[in-house]
């Protein structure tokens, strides 16, 4: 399978309580340890799974296999998916995170601009449903550290009824 392919695999899954989340897969990492008997092949996953209504998770699996990777990353992330504080199609402000050496900045859009960002930002950014955003990375491009701060950016956004909430006072 061609990198291009594999960045670009979506999957439609239900849940059990009947949600359909988007699962696309960020990144697969190849690692190989040289034995006796010869070279033995282990894959890394980095997924993102999605609802496209503000909830978003991402996951990291290990396997010998690349099917079971995505499976056991797509199952992690599941399991830390977030709700995001949206505005229309948009964020409501800039959020700027950094995990190791990654280094990410969101800036809100106006409508009809589209996704401008980096194939791990872009893929995080469409699976929580914004679809107006500008996006900057700035460090290490590793695909795993820019999805975590992503996602540590996209935690930062509060609507303006939870910031009227938390200060008491009305904005």
């Amino acid at each position: 399978m061609a990198k291009q392919d594999r960045r670009n695999d979506k999957r439609n899954e239900k849940k059990s309580d009947g949600i359909e989340y988007d699962e696309r897969v960020v990144h697969i990492n190849r690692n190989a340890s040289v034995a006796k008997g010869g070279r033995s092949f282990s894959f890394a996953a980095t997924v993102v799974v999605g609802d496209g209504n503000g909830n978003v998770g991402i996951g990291y699996g290990k396997d010998s296999m690349v099917a079971g990777a995505i499976q056991k990353a797509s199952k992690d992330g599941r399991k830390n998916i977030r709700k995001v504080a949206l505005s229309g199609d948009t964020i409501p402000f800039q959020v700027e995170a950094k995990v190791g050496t990654s280094y990410v900045r969101l800036i809100p859009a106006s409508s009809g601009t589209g996704v401008i960002a980096s194939a791990a930002v872009r893929d995080l950014v469409e699976a929580t449903g914004i679809k107006d955003v500008l996006t900057k990375v700035y460090g290490s491009r590793n695909p795993m550290n820019v999805a975590k701060a992503t996602v540590k950016a996209l935690n930062q956004l509060k609507t303006k009824e939870h910031v009227e909430r938390l200060r008491g006072v009305k904005l």
